[in-house]
């Protein structure tokens, strides 16, 4: 996939064909907007909790929402990090990189040496794994979370069989390795656990076929690092707040993954602070999303407004607007559209104001009551008890993927999702 740089993606994005539509000046204003702000946040590069990208788009998200009127109040928590040196696997003549995941179990300098198994997508396995490298082939899917049990489980079962350690092929969408999320307070595993990309793993399956050994290496650096949270709040004297939140973090760029739910925030952010006089307001911007949400349980913990004080809580997680694609004959070609595999959650009496002002919005159209679907942050901002709700979540095609860069967004799918979550805030301050 080429790799599109902020400044093209700006030139290519600041002047959409928007102009035909009713209210156009105002409109490209914002279509502008956000295009500078998808750019920004791209530009940032690699967001890990607690690295530089990380840090810095923190930095500049609390310096917008204080040049907005907003007080900023940071919190601060520890995250996993790991500094890569060597990580690859080898057999024969094959040799190929492979993502150590986190929280990282390093090898020895040298690797750790052993037949190479493989394990199918059900846990089976021709011959024993103990004292093996398992090669466990998942199922198809867009992965995410390494506690999804059709992950967790043959990697368990392969340790508990004895291996020495396991190398996961991640078979998804794009053929590159999938990142996958994982508890940011200890290691998930009982031994050291790579991920390999589906393009890079013939080899290794013919190895494994042909009985022989492979060595895999995963040393580096590690440790923990600080990363922070911060809330901007507009304390209007009210009795009640109004509460909007994302993550900024993750394992690579994170353009479509992240970058339209970043945007759509501020946009949402700066709006409210001229035109939402009744409630208080609280932006939520979390770091540690890629540990299982450690930043935004910390949050809830300490800086977010309690759930007897909050009107409405609105959070905008993963694949709100990533671009769409075609797959044709084993390429991929871009749609203008965005992904329709993005869910909308709102609590039930929500649900007829959604439809109709998300109607035409591929995927967020078809809204689910807060009752029977919830997942990722908003999952634990309902069990905290917060009493009116709405939230998105998804995977697009590039989730979790080193190539989720300035391609995979759109600036006009953004500019709609978040103009709809503007009328979904007016509508909730005109009736909650």
């Amino acid at each position: 996939m080429l790799k599109t740089t902020r400044r093209a993606f700006l030139a290519s994005t600041a002047l959409l064909p928007l102009a035909r539509a009713a209210g156009a000046s105002d409109t490209m204003t914002t279509t502008q907007s956000i295009a500078a702000d998808l750019g920004r946040y791209i530009g940032f590069g690699s967001k890990q909790a607690g690295g530089s990208g990380d840090n810095a788009c923190g930095e500049w998200l609390a310096a917008e929402l204080q040049g907005a009127g907003f007080s900023i109040e940071r919190q601060t928590f520890t995250a996993p990090y790991f500094e890569a040196r060597h990580t690859d696997i080898v057999s024969g003549d094959a040799r190929a990189d492979v993502w150590p995941q986190p929280v990282v179990i390093p090898t020895p300098t040298n690797g750790i040496h052993g037949n190479l198994i493989r394990v199918g997508a059900q846990g089976q396995s021709a011959l024993p794994v103990a004292d093996a490298i398992a090669l466990i082939d998942l199922p198809y899917g867009r992965w995410s979370s390494a506690l999804a049990s059709a992950i967790r489980a043959p990697i368990e079962n392969a340790f508990a069989a004895g291996a020495r350690a396991a190398v996961v092929v991640t078979n998804g969408p794009t053929g590159k390795v999938i990142a996958l999320n994982t508890d940011g307070r200890k290691p998930m595993f009982a031994g050291p656990v790579a991920l390999l990309a589906p393009e890079d793993a013939a080899p290794f399956f013919a190895a494994a076929q042909r009985g022989e050994k492979a060595t895999l290496r995963l040393s580096g650096e590690s440790g923990r690092r600080p990363a922070f949270n911060f809330v901007g709040r507009i304390d209007r004297n009210r009795s009640r707040w109004l509460v909007v939140s994302t993550p900024r973090s993750g394992w690579f760029t994170c353009a479509g993954e992240r970058g339209p739910g970043i945007a759509a925030w501020l946009q949402l952010a700066r709006w409210a602070s001229r035109s939402i006089t009744d409630y208080n307001l609280a932006f939520i911007c979390n770091s540690g999303h890629e540990y299982e949400y450690l930043g935004a349980e910390e949050s809830l913990k300490a800086v977010a407004p309690r759930p007897e004080e909050t009107a409405f809580w609105l959070h905008l997680g993963a694949n709100m607007a990533a671009r769409d694609w075609h797959g044709i004959t084993g390429k991929l070609a871009p749609l203008p559209g965005a992904d329709s595999q993005r869910y909308l959650v709102v609590s039930p009496s929500l649900l007829p104001a959604a439809r109709r002002i998300f109607s035409g919005l591929s995927g967020l159209e078809a809204p689910y009551s807060s009752k029977e679907l919830s997942a990722g942050e908003l999952t634990g901002i309902i069990k905290a008890g917060y009493p009116s709700v709405a939230g998105v979540f998804g995977l697009h095609r590039f989730h979790h993927v080193i190539d989720d860069d300035a391609r995979c967004v759109s600036t006009e799918s953004v500019a709609a999702a978040a103009t709809a979550f503007q009328r979904l805030l007016a509508q909730v301050t005109r009736t909650a």
